[in-house]
């Protein structure tokens, strides 16, 4: 997995149901590295610590082998890297063979994979259709949060280097359907309450719907 595009963003404002909301999905690619932070981008915008930021979403990671199928389906937008909300733009990011818990060295920094991206109505807004948000949960190719374990600069060209694999865990592809699925098997639920790698609200979640033997 390769970096080509360090994305950050501004604040911008926007019209949602006759209240103006601010955030940070609008970035655009950077010339110099950028540096990751215990619990946000450094100078990135984060407008809703609530759902982004923080240390289990302190970086988002999209993979630029899924952007020609964004394009196919909206090519009248603005197209650049950072147009799905990421920090870091990454060739050859497979959410099949990403597991929450990895741990990889990019840059300077160490890092942790933690849980993929659910889509929101900010999302749906940027991308003017609330067709996107079904769209992207059929496509199952969410990207990445990752925790910052050691704080550092990444720059475009900047290459992943596994560190450690998680042991007895799920892929990010195989958490983001569990998410959406309405049968979610039993096995991989119990899986999940384990992972310390998740933060301890979504393990709850999830959790819930265990079934007692």
């Amino acid at each position: 997995m390769e970096v080509i595009s360090t994305n950050i963003a501004k604040p911008s404002t926007f019209l949602w149901n006759g209240k103006e909301v601010i955030t940070g999905i609008h970035k655009k690619p950077t010339n110099t590295p950028i540096f990751l932070g215990k619990e946000a981008v450094k100078g990135d915008e984060v407008s809703d610590r609530k759902v982004h930021g923080g240390i289990f979403k302190a970086c988002y990671l999209f993979s630029a082998d899924h952007y020609g199928y964004w394009q196919n389906l909206y090519p009248n937008l603005d197209w650049n890297y950072g147009m799905l909300g990421e920090n870091l733009t990454v060739k050859g990011l497979d959410e099949t063979n990403l597991y929450i818990g990895d741990i990889y060295k990019i840059g300077s920094a160490l890092v942790q994979v933690t849980q993929p991206r659910e889509p929101c109505f900010k999302f749906a807004a940027k991308f003017g259709s609330q067709d996107v948000l079904q769209q992207f949960i059929n496509h199952g190719c969410p990207g990445t949060y990752i925790s910052v374990l050691k704080e550092g600069h990444v720059a475009v060209g900047d290459t992943f280097e596994l560190e450690t694999s998680a042991e007895n865990s799920l892929s990010i592809a195989q958490f983001f359907n569990l998410l959406f699925t309405r049968d979610k098997p039993q096995d991989l639920l119990k899986k999940v309450v384990e992972l310390e790698a998740l933060p301890i609200s979504k393990r709850k979640k999830l959790g819930a719907f265990i079934k007692n033997d």
